[in-house]
């Protein structure tokens, strides 16, 4: 079922971006504004797994350095029937983790201290269930092609305010068409947020789910996002908000208004979730 979400929701970006694209450019804005997103996001893509671990000064590691992930993550993989990915840790007391790598043959796993010292053994399988989901649902792949459509419904909206402010529409007759312009091109990069962040709550179910299904830790995982939920210590976005999607629980995540463009599911229906498939899994 998430799946077909997932399908449906990117089937809705394009549309919006064949729309706003037709609309405001023709044919060939729309094809230069596609072009132009897609060689950027294809970029980030394949070199993103360096990038953000760089970012995060997370230090690669060996069994010796800490036996009991190593431990974990070998069991998970073998469970999975997956490659082992490299493993990191990042240095700080905020407990969570992400998984970056463009295929399951290039991917990474990191950890932060926090994490390690915060969970158990069983809670800590359950979190490595849910990256290793990730990389094994593609997310990667999926992530990117989301953000090339919503990357270029934003420059082909930001094309059209631009010409809108410079009168590059024209005047009188077209007036009334420059307005609809610029009402689509304010209004199509929201439409297009939102709808690349319903895709990303999609993910995190399916993550969540898969994890259970490869290590039967279902509860687990759920108490693992509770006390991630709780913890008085969040990792610090405010540089660097654009990779809040990748963590299993969202340091950035609001009340109100800005709870709509979450890329995260509420942590509260992720556990009530994983508590209902933990009933209905043949190992209980």
């Amino acid at each position: 079922m998430n799946g077909l979400k997932i399908a449906v929701i990117m089937a809705a970006l394009m549309a919006l971006f064949l729309a706003v694209g037709h609309m405001v450019g023709g044919q060939s804005g729309m094809v230069f504004a596609f072009i132009l997103a897609a060689a950027m996001n294809v970029g980030a893509y394949w070199f993103s797994d360096k990038l953000i671990l760089k970012r995060y000064h997370a230090r690669l590691v060996k069994e010796a350095d800490h036996p009991l992930l190593y431990r974990v993550v070998h069991r998970v993989t073998s469970q999975a029937g997956m490659p082992v990915p490299k493993i990191y840790i990042v240095p700080t007391r905020a407990p969570n983790a992400f998984a970056t790598g463009r295929n399951k043959d290039h991917a990474a796993v990191a950890v932060t201290e926090g994490l390690l010292t915060l969970l158990s053994e069983d809670e800590l399988e359950g979190v490595i269930g849910h990256e290793m989901a990730h990389i094994q649902n593609k997310d990667m792949l999926i992530g990117t092609i989301t953000a090339t459509f919503a990357g270029a419904i934003g420059m082909i909206a930001a094309i059209a305010r631009w010409g809108a402010i410079f009168g590059g529409y024209g005047r009188d007759d077209k007036q009334g068409g420059m307005i609809g312009i610029l009402a689509a091109a304010i209004v199509a990069p929201l439409v297009a947020l939102i709808l690349q962040t319903a895709i990303s709550r999609q993910r995190e179910y399916k993550a969540d789910a898969t994890s259970g299904q490869i290590t039967g830790k279902y509860l687990p995982l759920a108490t693992a996002l509770e006390k991630l939920h709780r913890s008085p210590v969040q990792l610090r976005l405010d540089r660097r908000p654009s990779t809040a999607h990748l963590m299993i629980v969202n340091p950035l995540s609001g009340r109100g208004l800005s709870s709509l463009f979450s890329t995260h599911p509420p942590a509260a229906k992720r556990i009530e979730r994983l508590k209902e498939l933990s009933q209905q899994a043949p190992y209980g």
